[in-house]
């Protein structure tokens, strides 16, 4: 199984490279880098620590608090059992022409956590606050390709992570309106 999964990757690898190369090269430009690292810096939880936090403080915000933590820590579990398993390299190893512009939080690319999380708490946001729906999910898609241009991630990596993101947004809130019955 593992074989399989190598040599997925490896064809992978080979067909978003050009893709990658070209948003890559944005992060060789001062401004560009500096925008896009400090959109990924934000995406390592400090925005979404921020909106669980700010949730304690309104009458009605613990239920919302509660439910965006436990749907982040279920993410942060399951894309560390992914990534464990599935160990894709980051394009910047793999690839010397991908520089890499931002710290890795880790060795392994698959999936995106940053986009899982940034998906996650988009999705979940909109259902509490419809007001926010528009700048969460700007700020979702800017962190998704932040990862890509820095040299982090490869599309297939932001992809699963969204997919990932969505589903357990999707699965948490179905969850929640059961546990409001």
């Amino acid at each position: 199984m593992g074989t399989r999964i190598a040599t997925a990757f490896e064809r992978f690898d080979r067909a978003e490279l050009r893709f990658c190369r070209v948003l890559n090269r944005s992060s060789g430009l001062t401004t560009p880098r500096a925008f896009f690292q400090a959109i990924s810096r934000l995406g390592d939880g400090w925005i979404w620590y921020a909106l669980i936090l700010s949730q304690l403080l309104l009458p009605d915000g613990t239920f919302p608090a509660v439910h965006l933590a436990l749907t982040g820590g279920a993410g942060l579990l399951a894309y560390k059992f992914i990534k464990r398993h599935a160990v894709r390299e980051r394009p910047f190893i793999t690839h010397p022409a991908i520089s890499c512009a931002a710290a890795p939080l880790d060795r392994y690319s698959f999936p995106s956590g940053h986009t899982l999380h940034a998906v996650s708490f988009a999705i979940l946001g909109a259902h509490y606050w419809p007001a926010l729906a528009a700048p969460l999910a700007a700020f979702a898609a800017l962190v998704a390709l932040s990862r890509i241009v820095l040299g982090l991630h490869y599309p297939t990596d932001v992809a699963a992570g969204a997919l990932l993101g969505s589903g357990l947004a999707l699965g948490s809130l179905k969850i929640a309106a059961s546990l409001a019955l």
